[in-house]
């Protein structure tokens, strides 16, 4: 009876333990998913110096993934297309490449509600334009 009770609390502390572990573990990766989001800058583009063309970017900040095709044409966004958009509630945000079209500019106003993959589709297109710039 004492050996099952000695098991019993032993295995219980050892469970606490691991959950403690994982529980760490995600908080941290949760603060660094944030300050990646938070540090991320959108720079200007100037669309003169991209050459006419399809660009692949993409933006990872681990919880929230981005990759596009931006197509340019004579100096001018003419579509983008989201390959691939991972995200927690941020499906709202994809409306943003509409906005970067229309805009042609990436310095656009995020989506309420869908700010960090807002940001992270942005950062996606930035990559993409940065691609076809001419040095």
């Amino acid at each position: 009876m004492v050996n099952i009770n000695k098991i019993l609390v032993v295995a219980v502390c050892f469970v606490l333990l691991i959950a403690i572990i994982i529980g760490g573990k995600y908080l941290i990766s949760v603060k660094n998913y944030q300050k990646a989001v938070k540090d991320l800058k959108i720079g200007t583009i100037e669309l003169s110096k991209v050459s006419d063309g399809e660009y692949t970017g993409t933006c990872n900040v681990d919880y929230i993934y981005a990759k596009v095709i931006v197509t340019v044409k004579d100096h001018e966004i003419k579509n983008i297309n989201l390959l691939e958009h991972k995200n927690e509630k941020g499906k709202p945000a994809e409306v943003i490449t509409d906005k970067v079209v229309k805009e042609q500019s990436v310095q656009v106003d995020t989506v309420s509600g869908a700010t960090n993959s807002s940001k992270v589709i942005l950062k996606a297109i930035e990559s993409a334009l940065v691609s076809g710039t001419q040095k």
